[in-house]
């Protein structure tokens, strides 16, 4: 019997406060970026900031692009096939198959790019929906988005685990409360009951506001001394205008002279008049205009380092492309450690909830895997050939199959399958020898 004191079974510490999000606001310094204020603001961030963009889809794209495949893992074929029939997947090993219809079916590349944004807004939540089928098992509809702006509350359990998920109503209506039964949550670097994540435009938020202000500046600047700032300067009035008189002549012409200024501007029918004696000057700049393009610079610089994307300041930061292959290695394993993530927490709470309904708790699952990001095949075929001719490698099923997943091939039919055939060898012409040069003949 196993001594309950040696093996404890359960909990007397906790990460937080029950029945609600356990962070408070003053765990976040920055106001406008405490939840749920942060979500605009990485909104814009992503919408408005072209180094931001980028930076997003050189995380996101290269995931969404690599293969995505059903390892079976020891589930039983017709398991490990209606899992990979519901997400629209291909089995680990098996070539190409006829793709079933679209048509009110799970899309995993639609799902992925929606799970990707949990770097965007550190995290992203999603509700399960089933259908029925004819034999009345339960086959994976969707996996229904509900976007960060539309969550209102997140309760949490005491040792940090996820109870539910809120959200605001709608038309006067009520909001819905969905249990974590029937949810998929993608956090991004979560911590004990942080199920909001952290957004991986954080650490980037202080450049992309200086940035931001600094552009304004530097537009403002070049368009008010692009061509200078208009001004007028009166006529000199005669002597014989004094008093009141003079006061009101030379009030008046500075009030034109300003409106003048004011609407000043350059086309082919521009123009203006002006009276006798007055002057209209365009004044730029004394001195020079401040260098607004080496702070720009290098706020894009830190953004892209938020991610480790240094590769994308090559040719500003660093002044060469010597070690482009160096920073790529870094950001590639960053993304191998995101894509590891998706993959886990899709097996554990879509496939394996989808496996529990229909075959229970102790069937064995298949899990998601993918290749490897960035992955290169340098055994061309020269190089297989030459391993199993040495021994080192054996031709056998599983080696075909690997090969033709590596390289895009299609399955093995046996019916259509020729014999190899190598060409006959071709007799070359005996090489004629060089006559020798007749003597008294140059």
């Amino acid at each position: 019997m196993v001594d309950p004191i040696s093996a404890p079974t359960s909990e007397k510490g906790y990460v937080g406060p029950s029945s609600q999000w356990w962070a408070s606001p003053d765990e976040e310094e920055t106001p406008e970026l405490r939840w749920p204020l942060n979500v605009g603001v990485y909104d814009r961030m992503r919408r408005q900031d072209a180094q931001v963009i980028s930076v997003i889809r050189a995380v996101t794209l290269p995931i969404r692009r690599t293969a995505w495949r059903i390892d079976p893992n020891g589930a039983r074929p017709e398991v490990a096939q209606q899992v990979a029939d519901d997400l629209g997947l291909q089995l680990v090993g098996e070539g190409d198959r006829p793709v079933l219809r679209t048509r009110d079916r799970f899309s995993w590349s639609g799902h992925l790019r929606l799970a990707l944004l949990m770097l965007t807004f550190g995290h992203s939540v999603f509700e399960q929906v089933y259908r029925i089928d004819e034999a009345g098992l339960a086959r994976l509809r969707k996996l229904a988005w509900r976007p960060p702006k539309t969550i209102s509350q997140v309760d949490v359990a005491a040792d940090g685990g996820l109870v539910a998920i809120h959200q605001h109503g709608q038309n006067g209506a009520k909001g819905a409360k969905m249990g974590v039964e029937r949810l998929a949550v993608y956090t991004n670097d979560r911590e004990g009951g942080n199920w909001l994540g952290q957004s991986l435009l954080r650490p980037a938020y202080k450049y992309w506001l200086l940035k931001d202000r600094l552009l304004r500046v530097q537009a403002q600047t070049v368009d008010r001394n692009g061509m200078g700032v208009p001004i007028y300067e009166g006529s000199k009035l005669p002597d014989s205008v004094t008093g009141e008189e003079r006061t009101q002549r030379e009030q008046k012409e500075m009030d034109a002279g300003l409106k003048l200024a004011r609407g000043l501007r350059s086309g082919d029918s521009s123009g203006g008049s002006i009276p006798n004696g007055a002057k209209v000057t365009m004044q730029g700049v004394q001195g020079n205009l401040p260098d607004a393009d080496k702070p720009i610079r290098y706020y894009d610089e830190q953004i892209a380092r938020a991610v480790l994307a240094h590769f994308l300041n090559l040719g500003t930061e660093t002044g060469s492309w010597a070690l482009g292959s160096t920073f790529a290695d870094f950001f590639t394993l960053s993304l191998q450690t995101v894509a590891k993530e998706i993959a886990d927490i899709t097996t554990q709470h879509v496939i394996e909830d989808l496996v529990d309904i229909n075959w229970g708790p102790n069937e064995p699952a298949p899990k998601l895997v993918f290749e490897e990001i960035g992955s290169r095949h340098p055994a061309t075929a020269e190089a297989i050939k030459a391993l199993i001719e040495c021994g080192a490698l054996r031709a056998d099923q599983k080696l075909e199959e690997h090969l033709r997943t590596t390289y895009g091939l299609p399955a093995a039919d046996s019916e259509t399958a020729r014999e190899f055939k190598p060409a006959p060898a071709t007799t070359s012409p005996p090489r004629q020898q060089p006559q020798e040069p007749r003597p008294g003949r140059p």
